[in-house]
């Protein structure tokens, strides 16, 4: 039996739906092969968990890693350092490339630059040469990270290769300090674009636009991408493409079910493929069928009642009685009023839930006073609980 493509967490050998921001990347990083020089300003992909951030930016990744790009990669989190990550990641990136810096300086910048966020985000603290720490204001850390990416991606040019590709997933958990020391940095680098051979993307949930231009003012001049949920097609082709790889194809009957079930949101997606390959112990040359699908929904119906279970436990009990009001009011775009009126309160009172819930990607924004569940199904699960 092939091994199941479909495993729910790990990123799709076969990215679907995603050719335009594919070739959005593509072009930042043409304009570092093609002229040595910064790819423009910060590129931020933002949608809600599940809809295939990182998915999109690990096939650029391996995209870049083909045009000859030496790639670093950081998984923001709020428990270590962001600054410090990155410094690690791209040392980390250049030994592997066989492209250190033969600068002196370059391992005493990797040694100062462990930076740590005081609390609450008031300082900036930077890992002097002797190991003693001692405060710095914010540009200093701008200063030595702007040095530490000046030099590695003029190292990977000057040994061959087309630069440095820096990709750092999760970007909302970074604190206010450390994006404002990201966006200076890549400021100032782009005052000498010609002599910065970097493109960097970056990925979060829907608060990291506004969260980036509170940090700095000029955040805003990144360039922003929301991702939406597949289309039907680009579903079909996200169900198909893997399957054929292992020889195994879908019945029509069988790929409707799947998009319908799924409605494009890319994790049902690959969950719903992984209970019905489950289900099925497929060999090559066979097919994947409705009697298949259903064998394997429950399963997948478990799961994702696990995650709502999950998202309801982890808000507060103001946030659970905002996600009541909301669900009652329906499963798609909800008003700013109507959640207020289920909850018996003014419009102006829910402002710290919502905030809260947005940023915990339970729910985001679609519009002026609208907003949405971000799980498919959840609306279901809370009015659920309501009734029982």
């Amino acid at each position: 039996m092939p091994s199941n493509p479909y495993t729910p967490g790990q990123v799709p050998r076969i990215l679907a739906g995603r050719a335009v921001e594919m070739r959005r990347i593509e072009g930042l990083l043409a304009r570092v092969a093609t002229y040595g020089e910064l790819g423009g300003p910060l590129m931020v992909f933002h949608a809600p968990r599940g809809i295939g951030k990182t998915s999109l930016l690990r096939a650029a990744q391996r995209g870049a890693v083909e045009a000859g790009f030496v790639t670093a990669w950081v998984a923001c989190s709020r428990q270590q350092p962001v600054l410090s990550a990155i410094a690690h990641s791209v040392a980390r990136a250049l030994e592997r490339a066989d492209a250190v810096p033969t600068d002196k300086r370059w391992r005493g910048q990797l040694d100062r630059l462990t930076v740590e966020v005081g609390v609450p985000g008031a300082k900036v603290q930077a890992e002097v040469a002797r190991k003693e720490a001692a405060t710095a204001p914010p540009q200093a850390a701008i200063g030595m990270l702007e040095s530490l990416l000046h030099d590695a991606a003029s190292s990977v040019r000057a040994h061959g290769g087309s630069g440095l590709f820096l990709l750092l997933d999760e970007l909302h958990t970074a604190s206010a300090d450390e994006m404002s020391v990201l966006l200076n940095t890549l400021q100032n680098l782009d005052g000498e674009r010609t002599e910065n051979p970097l493109a960097t993307v970056a990925a979060g949930l829907p608060v990291t636009p506004e969260a980036l231009t509170r940090a700095a003012t000029f955040g805003e001049r990144s360039t922003f991408v929301s991702l939406d949920v597949l289309s039907n097609d680009d579903a079909r082709a996200a169900l198909v493409g893997p399957a054929e790889a292992e020889g195994v194809a879908w019945t029509d009957g069988a790929l409707a079910a799947v998009v319908a079930e799924s409605r494009g949101y890319p994790y049902l997606l690959q969950l719903l493929g992984s209970t019905t390959w489950d289900a099925a112990g497929p060999d090559a040359g066979t097919r994947l069928t409705l009697a298949q699908v259903k064998r394997g929904l429950p399963v997948a119906r478990d799961q994702l009642a696990a995650m709502h279970r999950a998202r309801w436990g982890a808000a507060s009990r103001l946030e659970q009685r905002f996600l009541a009001a909301m669900a009652a009011a329906g499963d798609g775009n909800v008003t700013r009023a109507a959640i207020a009126a289920g909850m018996g309160v003014d419009s102006r009172a829910i402002s710290v839930p919502r905030e809260r819930l947005i940023e915990k990607g339970v729910i985001e924004p679609v519009g002026h006073g609208l907003v949405r569940f971000t799980l498919p199904g959840f609306g279901a699960f809370v009015r659920a609980l309501a009734d029982a």
